[in-house]
């Protein structure tokens, strides 16, 4: 629940559900008034730390956690009492900490969820539509009227222990690691969403077009890539044990005119950049509007859906934000959640 890149030690481990309890709550609310459970983070941009005016009501449950720990007991207390919607008040940051905490006492039957964009990045609110904005308030009309989409968040996993996973809707390494760094910096700049994302790829082109051999932004990362059980070829350009980025995500908008998955439709769609040659640099923004050509594809770029995808890689990526250890890992797509939306 912090404001800025944080590293993990470890991916976090997946909490049993409290003794005693069960899922029952499963299926449509029965209620005649559906009953909310409210997470707000105070430390994001747009609550700066103030209550404002929450209460507890007898439809809605409060909860202000102020670290991630707190999460899986305010969710457990909401599994117990059987909420039919949980709101997620916070940036895209917020949404992985509850749906990552909430992965083992949910599991596959998780309440509808309502998204209130108040981070400084906001993904998943863009891909949904919910306006900058939009309040709780909306946010619970509409959920009373009914107006749902379906997302899959990913699912990142440590091979070799199940029970360590993490659950996002953007994951990123290599170059996209030290952008996102870049990103953090703008926002100290005052640019938020849009205009951080827009930034970060005109900043992260130009440094790579014209940096030498050595420089950051166009340095390899050592990883190695199985899309669905098969290596993914390299096409050359940098070491076959390197790579210059690998970008995933479940979404299917993002900002700044951006859509570097178009034409794939699965719900686990992945890009990956195999080298950081000048001529593939200079069509760095036609590949990530989606528009590259054939022959740019060719020269190191793959853009591909798959069920799974293991991923070993040498340094930290990046999940929605901030950043989990270097390691071998199985991403995948999670079960899909009921989204409120305007």
């Amino acid at each position: 629940m912090l404001g800025s890149i944080h590293l993990f030690e470890r991916l976090p481990h997946v909490t049993d559900l409290p003794a005693g309890m069960s899922r029952d709550w499963a299926g449509a609310p029965v209620r005649s008034r559906p009953l909310f459970g409210v997470i707000r983070n105070l430390r994001s941009h747009r609550n700066a730390g103030r209550m404002l005016d929450l209460q507890d009501t007898d439809d809605q449950i409060i909860a202000c956690p102020t670290k991630r720990g707190e999460l899986p007991a305010i969710l457990a207390d909401f599994a117990a009492r059987e909420v039919d919607y949980i709101v997620m008040d916070g940036g895209d940051g917020t949404v992985r900490d509850v749906l990552t905490c909430g992965a083992g006492i949910f599991g596959e039957s998780w309440p509808g969820v309502i998204v209130i964009p108040s981070g400084k990045t906001n993904a998943l609110a863009y891909d949904l539509g919910v306006p900058a904005n939009w309040t709780l308030e909306d946010g619970l009309a509409a959920a009373r009227n009914g107006n749902f989409v379906r997302r899959q968040p990913l699912v990142v996993t440590q091979q070799g222990n199940a029970r360590a996973q993490v659950r996002g809707f953007v994951i990123g390494g290599g170059m996209f690691t030290r952008a996102i760094t870049l990103g953090q910096k703008s926002h100290n700049l005052g640019a938020f969403n849009a205009a951080v994302v827009g930034f970060t790829a005109l900043w992260t082109a130009v440094q790579a077009m014209l940096g030498g051999q050595n420089n950051i932004w166009r340095r390899g990362t050592r990883m190695s890539i199985r899309v669905d059980g098969q290596d993914l070829p390299h096409r050359g350009g940098m070491a076959e044990t390197e790579r210059y980025v690998l970008f995933g995500s479940t979404l299917r908008r993002f900002p700044a005119g951006l859509d570097p998955f178009r034409g794939v439709t699965a719900p686990l769609r992945m890009g990956v950049i195999d080298n950081a040659k000048r001529g593939l640099m200079l069509r760095l923004l036609s590949i990530f509007r989606g528009n590259a050509s054939e022959a740019t594809m060719a020269r190191g770029v793959h853009v591909f859906g798959a069920e799974n995808v293991e991923w070993e890689i040498s340094e930290n990526f990046i999940l929605d934000g901030e950043a989990f250890p270097a390691g071998h890992y199985r991403v995948s797509a999670g079960q899909p959640l009921r989204f409120v939306v305007p």
